[in-house]
């Protein structure tokens, strides 16, 4: 039963609820005689209703509450108020490491210093003679001064059990596990003879023997393993055969998921999760030891740690430290030295996210990672916490990555040919920064990049868009030109990924072609500023680099290696691999890799994120549940929720045929089916109001086709057909107008905002068409105003505009605003700013029109891919999210230096 607000037990009187578990309920109080806030735990009935229990769990409770550690949750009081016994609990503000690891893995030399500070807990109560055994990322209370453990030695009430060589144990009786983190998804539990949760109970545990401090040192291994990976050590559809894969089963090296993790720590979390207790760690101090070890050792160590079972031996570890140290400075010398060239060995080493931070996801941040030119420098997409994506940048002969001020939202970089700036795309922008520091400086429009390359005579060379030539600007900014043209008469479709030679004016690019079949496969061109007609080089669909003699490319995921005369622009040999695994999107053409003009090379592994998952939150950022099954939700495609409420509509990609279906899908069961039916792209859709039908957009070949697809049949009605590639974003209360936004044509990517009256062919409204870019647009549920998002000001923001007549104009965000959402009672206006916050704007009735009242910030998210998609349940208390289906996290950058010594081997 849940207490009130002002409730007392004894001094203590209730603030609000906390949570609630097995173990009972948690709440925030308040002691009236220290005056301090604390944590109060409720016990459950079947616990207090034996005496004998009672008393054993008070005496047990002593016995914790004298564990004075800042790494544990202190134990302040045990009370009885009437029937209800409770536990009184230091506060803690932050969050579990259950909550942090639904973000992915914890960096490396986090995960070090978190488990040390781990380690030593346990090491401290086991000296006690208290085990913890349930302990698991759901029990690690992650606080600004690190992790904190809780519920410490009373997950289950028992006599303690002695470690190792200590006095006998007392048979014990088992209560629930602890209350689990809301935002994992739950891992197996049961209560009954064995307690704990499965998925980091010991096997001694499993078979019914009692837990020692060898069971927590297990625990911790799983603990140690789930940090670094984002997964958990052992996993099973069903306890038995969780049980089974516990028992028999050896978890994955570290090093296969996360290559970035040390051998030393992968030979210690072995150690701890070996099957007979008497081969595992012994107790947690050592564990502490070796971590500290690997620590200042350096987080690359490539070599084990010393063996610390039963025997520990000072000189294995001093010698394992020197042999260290020397193989780090061997590896620092052929990374740095000047000059190297191709001779010598190929050295491999993994570079890591920031700490705290994470790379960011390739698929929607194209190519999130440039090397300069002499490969001294790094440049990559990174996020931290939630927020935005930025630009960081590292020398690679330094541990440390500095964020650049004012790159918010970047993808894409490319450094200059002396290596002091950087180009990179922005919020529909092509942009300039210094490393050194200075302003972001806008040089022209890009509304939908696809990559960009900068000549030592400060000629940038650019693709605005997925439907456009290359352009051309120069780097201080000023006319825009294009320098290639789309072959009509071929099909071209988009040029891409310029690239340029050593010369500064010959480049290389992707042209790709409409359709399949003879004639119409992808091909790289070489080409020269100010020539009329490009050279065919290559018949491969990829980004392509060229460096150390070699042209690079990427296909279906192996980086290829062929030989090339710059000079003739011709290949002179076949190519050879050079890296297998190679991040590779088919939809885009497009590898993720870097390369330097003295042999260093930089790649990404492991498949692009594409799925996503379907998320309810709350209006505090809080998951509630997951709809459905993840599918390959479309990068530019939004959950639309139907009028009802009932079902969102969604785009779902095909990643083999590059198009997208449009999926109906029902909120309550999670189920979807296909709406559209052909075999042609639909990549954005947008629902009639009285939710009878979606339309949906149909581009191809630089036109685009709007199409109204009715529920629960096969019929599909052309509403409008036009020259410009075309975006359904709304439609008007009485099914009299499609609010649209569309591109002008292939080599110009600004963006216009129309309403078409449906069944007129195209005529209706022009909302906005300047010279800058208007999109977004959504109309209120009752019809008299559409918000759209437009970079009029320079950068973009969000307007509302009265509808059908346009006679009035509000700006609404200031700083930054996109994707506006109205709240179905017309009394809120959502927006996301430019630090992936979620904001509230208040509609206030006005005789006058529009007016924005307060403006409250409601969560920060960085969502799928970076991207916000999302929409907001009819009553307006939560919101339709797109999330990662798993928690895992990009792996590290994979460097090689000298990367040509590998060719031919």
């Amino acid at each position: 039963m849940r207490l009130p607000s002002g409730t007392k037990l004894g001094p203590y009187e209730i603030i609000s609820p906390l949570g609630a578990g097995g173990m009972g309920e948690v709440y925030r109080a308040r002691d009236t005689r220290l005056n301090r806030d604390v944590a109060v735990k409720v016990l459950p009935q079947h616990l207090s209703a034996q005496p004998e229990v009672r008393a054993r769990f008070e005496r047990e409770a002593k016995t914790v509450s004298s564990l004075n550690h800042p790494n544990i949750c202190t134990l302040f009081d045990v009370g009885v108020e009437g029937d209800t016994d409770y536990l009184v609990m230091e506060l803690v503000e932050g969050e579990t490491l259950a909550e942090r690891l639904t973000k992915g893995p914890v960096p490396v030399d986090e995960v070090l210093r978190l488990g040390s500070q781990i380690a030593e807990a346990l090491g401290r109560a086991h000296r006690a003679g208290v085990v913890h055994r349930d302990l698991k990322p759901g029990n690690v209370m992650l606080t600004r001064s690190g992790a904190k453990l809780m519920d410490f030695g009373l997950a289950r009430v028992s006599g303690l059990a002695a470690a190792p060589g200590g006095g006998a144990s007392e048979s014990g009786v088992t209560v629930a596990a602890a209350p689990r983190s809301p935002m994992m998804s739950q891992p197996l539990t049961a209560e009954g003879t064995i307690v704990g949760t499965f998925q980091y109970m010991a096997p001694e545990q499993l078979e019914g023997r009692e837990a020692d401090a060898r069971s927590d040192v297990w625990a911790l291994g799983c603990v140690l393993y789930e940090m670094t990976t984002g997964r958990r050590a052992f996993e099973g559809a069903s306890q038995a055969s969780l049980i089974s894969s516990i028992m028999r089963e050896e978890p994955r090296p570290l090093f296969e998921i996360m290559p970035l993790a040390p051998q030393a720590l992968d030979r210690l979390v072995r150690e701890c999760l070996a099957k007979d207790p008497e081969l595992r760690v012994q107790n947690a101090h050592d564990v502490k030891l070796q971590l500290d070890w690997i620590r200042s050792a350096g987080s690359q160590a490539s070599v084990a740690a010393p063996v610390l079972t039963k025997h520990r031996s000072r000189e294995r570890v001093l010698w394992a430290v020197a042999l260290t140290v020397v193989t780090l400075g061997a590896i620092a010398a052929v990374l740095f030295s000047r000059g190297a060239g191709s001779a010598g060995f190929a050295v491999h080493a993994a570079i890591p996210a920031p700490p705290g931070a994470l790379f960011s996801s390739s698929y929607d941040t194209p190519i999130p990672l440039a090397l300069s030119a002499d490969g001294t420098q790094m440049a990559f997409c990174a996020r931290s916490g939630e927020g935005p994506d930025m630009l960081w940048v590292r020398a690679l002969d330094s541990a440390e990555a500095k964020a650049l001020a004012g790159t918010e939202g970047a993808t894409s970089p490319f450094f200059s040919a002396d290596g002091r700036s950087l180009g990179f795309f922005a919020h529909g922008k092509l942009l300039r920064v210094d490393i050194a520091g200075g302003p972001v400086v806008p040089l022209a429009d890009a509304a939908d990049p696809r990559g960009g390359t900068w000549s030592r005579d400060g000629v940038i060379l650019f693709a605005p868009s997925g439907t456009t030539s290359i352009a051309r600007v120069s780097a201080e900014g000023g006319k825009v030109t294009a320098v290639t043209a789309l072959d009509k008469a071929l099909g071209e479709s988009t040029h891409r990924y310029p690239q340029f030679l050593p010369d500064g004016r010959h480049f290389l690019y992707l042209a790709r072609r409409a359709g399949a079949g003879a004639g119409n496969e992808p091909t790289i061109y070489a080409a020269e500023l100010g020539a009329k007609r490009p050279k065919r080089v290559l018949g491969v669909a990829s980004n392509v680099r060229f460096a150390s003699g070699y042209l690079l490319y990427v296909q279906d995921g192996v980086l290829l290696a062929q030989p090339f005369d710059a000079g003739r622009l011709t290949t002179t040999g076949a190519p050879v691999t050079v890296a297998a695994d190679v991040r590779w999107e088919n939809r885009f053409s497009r590898g993720v890799f870097a390369v330097s003009n003295n042999g260093v090379l930089a790649y990404m592994t492991g498949r692009s994120q594409t799925r996503t998952q379907l998320l309810w939150m709350d209006r505090t950022g809080r998951p509630l549940e997951r709809v459905g099954e993840s599918m390959d939700y479309t990068y530019g495609g939004t959950p639309e929720i139907s009028p009802d409420g009932k079902s969102a509509a969604m785009a779902v990609l095909n990643p083999e045929r590059g198009t997208s279906t449009v999926f109906v899908v029902d909120l309550a069961t999670g189920r979807s089916s296909r709406l559209t039916v052909d075999e042609t792209d639909h990549p954005s859709c947008a629902w009639t109001q009285d939710g009878r039908g979606v339309v949906v957009s149909t581009p191809g070949h630089g036109k685009s086709t709007l199409v109204l697809c009715r529920m629960g049949g096969t019929q599909a009605d052309t509403l409008i057909r036009a020259e410009e590639l075309m975006w359904p974003t709304s439609v008007s209360p009485d099914g009299r107008f499609v609010l649209y936004y569309r591109q002008k044509g292939a080599d110009d990517s600004d963006m216009d905002l129309f309403a078409a009256a449906i069944g007129s062919g195209g005529t209706g409204v022009t909302l906005a068409a300047t010279s800058a870019s208007e999109y977004a647009g959504k109309l209120s549920w009752d019809g008299r105003y559409a918000a759209y998002v437009s970079d009029e000001s320079g950068k973009p923001e969000v307007y509302v505009v009265t509808f059908p007549e346009r006679t009035g104009k509000w700006q609404v965000s200031q700083g930054g605003g996109k994707e506006p959402r109205w709240s179905r009672d017309g009394r809120e206006l959502f927006y996301i700013d430019e630090g992936n916050n979620l904001q509230s704007v208040e509609v206030v009735p006005s005789p006058q029109g529009f007016q924005a009242g307060a403006v409250r910030k409601l969560f920060q998210f960085h969502g799928a891919g970076g991207l916000w998609r999302y929409d907001i349940s009819a009553d307006g208390s939560k919101f339709l999210v797109t999330v990662p289906p798993s928690e895992e996290a990009p792996p590290p950058v994979t460097l090689v230096t000298r990367w040509t010594a590998k060719l031919g081997k």
